[in-house]
């Protein structure tokens, strides 16, 4: 059964990307798996959605419009829904779309085209808050980093407590940690 899922990592007090938009204070921290676990995480990735901000950065930071192929390397062939409200370049033979409106739409397409794999929201926060707020969040699997940013992207900027999370698994990485959590389907 396919599962959303939003992997991601964040700083210790709780921000996926610093005040200018960066993703670089992530780059410094001590992990053996790293890697690896990502790997092994995308492996079973069939469909993925980005915010703007965070394709952008993507964009920007691997400079992947001058060399696609990087975009390939990391992600695939796997199809990318970038939800956005402006105009945005398109990687050339990537098979990425923009979108806009309500997620739930574009949920069902992520669905068909992932299979029996899972959905992956790569990000920004919220983005992932919109489709935890339409209950199609499955799962939150956030690496913890020994940094604090002080401002920034909040992690998911709603409000879910101890009743909508269920802790599936904690895993030590040298300096970070990973925490899994599933949304619990209450009533």
């Amino acid at each position: 059964m396919t599962r959303t899922q939003y992997y991601t990592a964040a700083s210790l007090d709780g921000y996926i990307a610093d005040g200018e938009n960066s993703l670089e204070w992530l780059f410094d921290v001590d992990r053996a798996e790293g890697d690896v676990a990502f790997a092994r995480f995308f492996a079973n990735v069939g469909a993925m959605a980005m915010g703007a901000t965070t394709y952008e950065w993507v964009l920007g930071h691997e400079k992947v419009l001058d060399d696609p192929e990087k975009w390939h390397i990391y992600y695939g062939a796997t199809p990318c829904w970038v939800f956005t409200h402006r105009t945005l370049p398109i990687i050339p033979g990537v098979d990425s779309r923009l979108v806009k409106g309500d997620v739930a739409a574009v949920h069902r397409e992520m669905t068909r085209a992932a299979g029996e794999k899972n959905i992956w929201l790569v990000g920004g926060g919220d983005l992932v808050g919109q489709f935890a707020d339409r209950k199609l969040l499955d799962e939150i699997l956030v690496g913890i980093a020994p940094v604090t940013l002080g401002r920034g992207a909040p992690l998911l900027p709603r409000r879910l407590t101890a009743n909508d999370l269920e802790l599936v698994e904690v895993v030590r990485d040298r300096q970070f940690v990973r925490l899994s959590y599933r949304l619990r389907r209450g009533g």
